[in-house]
Parts: C-alpha cells; sequence; structure tokens
C-alpha cells in the first residue's frame, strides 16, 4: 500500500507556487479545505487563480486570499457574498470569469476523466458563450467549453483513510469530489484520518488514485454564510 499521508497542511502545500492556476473544493462556506486557505494565506502566494463554486465573503474561506490580493483571477459561478470581491471586480484590480454552475462542474468532472472538453446548451446565446464554437445537436445548440487545466486541487472530506479514500458528508459533496483528480497534485484534508481498512469500502466516493495527498484537518469553524432562524412566539 502506498501511503498518501503527510504530517501536516504545510507538507501537503510543498510546490505550490506564485501565478499557479488553484481549484478549491465546496460549496458556499460548506466542506471549503479551511486549512488549506489558510496555509495559502500564511505562505502568501501571489498572482493565483482560483477556480471555485464562490468566492467565501470578506472574512473567511476565499475571502482571507482576497483581502490580502493574493488572487489574480477568480472563476466562480456564485459571487453575492462578498463585499471586497465586489470592489476588487469593478475597480479592474480582479480578473472574474463567472459560469454557470452546472458547467463549473462539468469542466472539472472533465478534467478528472481525462477529457478535453464538453459541449453544453448552457450558456447558449448569452455573453457566456461569445467567442465560443457552438454545435448543435438533436435541434439544439451547444457551447464547447474545456476542461479545467489546474496545478493543484484542494478538497475537504469528512473522513478519509491513508490510502487518500474519501468520503463526503451533505453538501460538502457539491464540487469536493469533482475536483479529486482533476489537477496535476490534489490534497485532501479531512476531519478523521482513519487507517487503512477502516472505510466501508461500499460507502467510499472517491478511490485514492485521485488523491496524491491527504492530512488531517485542524479546528474546523463550518461557519454559515446567513443564518436564518424563526421568530421566537
Amino acid at each position: 500500500m502506498i501511503s498518501k499521508k503527510v504530517a501536516n497542511v504545510t507538507d501537503a502545500l510543498q510546490g505550490v507556487q506564485d501565478h499557479m492556476t488553484l481549484m478549491l473544493g465546496g460549496f458556499g462556506l460548506c466542506g471549503i479545505p479551511e486549512n488549506a486557505i489558510a496555509e495559502l494565506v500564511r505562505i502568501g502566494v501571489k498572482g493565483i487563480t482560483c477556480i471555485s463554486n464562490n468566492a467565501g465573503v470578506d472574512d473567511f474561506g476565499l475571502g482571507l486570499l482576497l483581502q490580502k490580493h493574493q488572487i489574480k483571477k477568480m472563476v466562480s459561478s456564485y459571487v453575492g457574498e462578498n463585499d471586497e470581491f465586489e470592489r476588487q471586480m469593478l475597480s479592474g484590480e480582479l480578473d472574474v470569469e463567472l459560469i454557470p454552475q452546472g458547467t463549473l462542474a462539468e469542466r472539472c468532472r472533465a478534467a478528472q476523466a481525462g477529457f478535453p472538453a464538453i459541449y453544453t446548451p448552457a450558456g447558449y446565446g448569452t455573453e457566456v458563450a461569445e467567442g465560443k464554437e457552438v454545435r448543435e445537436f438533436d435541434g439544439k445548440m451547444h457551447v464547447l467549453e474545456y476542461a479545467f487545466k489546474a496545478d493543484f486541487a484542494f478538497v475537504k472530506a469528512w473522513k478519509g483513510d491513508e490510502a487518500g479514500n474519501l468520503i463526503f458528508k451533505g453538501t460538502a459533496r457539491n464540487f469536493n469530489p469533482n475536483m479529486c483528480g482533476a489537477a496535476k497534485i490534489t490534497v485532501a484534508e479531512v476531519e478523521e484520518l482513519v487507517p487503512l481498512g477502516t472505510l466501508d469500502p461500499n460507502q467510499i466516493h472517491i478511490p485514492g488514485i485521485f488523491v496524491q495527498r491527504i492530512f488531517q484537518g485542524e479546528t474546523y469553524e463550518k461557519r454559515i454564510e446567513q443564518r436564518t432562524v424563526r421568530q421566537r412566539n
């Protein structure tokens, strides 16, 4: 058995450099690689391109990288919770590529599967399709979208073993699984790292072949973007 386990987040991020393209899993603030993001802030990499469903909030998630002006370009679907993101985009400080959410997921999955591109009907006839090849299938127009090319993918799972097998929990299954194996190096941080053979094979969502490094994460905040509660009687 080849162990993918590394001692800590510092070892897990060895090789990350300025101007790289990074995938970061999660949905909103759910299932984001909190430890990896904190380490990216600490080492101070600059000029990075981030592929992520969202841009975090002002003081958490990718918002921490935006505060330090470490991100050159954001490739995202939903960015409505981050005032600093809006300011940087409108001022021209930040390059932004907005993508339909399903297209973002499929461009990740295409990279994971080794497909160079996909055709999708999403975005046809809108700004999303400007300058792109289009083709008709069964009477419906589709847009050609290329698979992502990333240097690192950072994902967060609930449980994992030393071989890199992963189990995700709840909404963390949005985007995290699709990003595994979609970059040159996939780094998984997990809430619980268990010995090989502990996980039920029938419950594994991503096999270890898609993961190069895995480590035990620490002190997850698991914030909620907008807490909504019922009024008391």
